[in-house]
């Protein structure tokens, strides 16, 4: 017979997917800063790389005060998301919409991220964890000003050179 799942296991198992998520993201983001040719949009990403890398330090801390070792648990919809962006680089190398193509799949995993991070926080918060919640609220609120920046970088410049 199954045991009772709780609220907790199941903080604990979003808490591997993103992490493992956050990890991939590391691995994409300088081959999409590579594949930009907009300056600015290849700095946003750099920028994303250095503030990814402080969020998954946060991710570690969460489970520190959980007394969990740090382990992702393999999250398919990133898998998705990373590979529709490569499919993007290759088949848009070279051309005009290449940069509009790289903001949208980076907006896909901003979006992603959004969603975890909230849904984490929000949890976090019902279990009592004060600690963990401002370590996601942290990360959430850098998640939904990249977002906010690549909408500006694509409305006033990547879009435009597209179209």
């Amino acid at each position: 017979m199954a045991t009772e799942k709780t609220l907790d296991d199941l903080f604990l198992d979003t808490l591997k997917d993103i992490y493992y998520a956050e990890r991939q993201i590391l691995k994409a983001l300088p081959k999409m800063a590579k594949a930009a040719t907009s300056a600015e949009l290849k700095a946003g990403f750099e920028q994303h790389l250095a503030e990814t890398e402080v969020q998954v330090e946060r991710l570690e801390q969460i489970f520190e005060l959980l007394g969990k070792p740090a382990r992702g648990k393999t999250c398919d919809a990133i898998l998705g998301i990373i590979e529709e962006g490569k499919s993007i680089m290759d088949e848009y190398k070279g051309t005009v919409a290449l940069d509009a193509g790289l903001v949208a799949a980076a907006q896909a995993v901003e979006h992603y991220e959004i969603a975890r991070y909230g849904t984490l926080k929000t949890w976090a918060n019902q279990l009592g964890m004060k600690d963990a919640v401002a370590l996601l609220d942290a990360t959430l609120q850098e998640e939904v000003a990249t977002d906010k920046k690549l909408s500006q970088v694509a409305t006033a410049n990547v879009n435009r050179k597209a179209a």
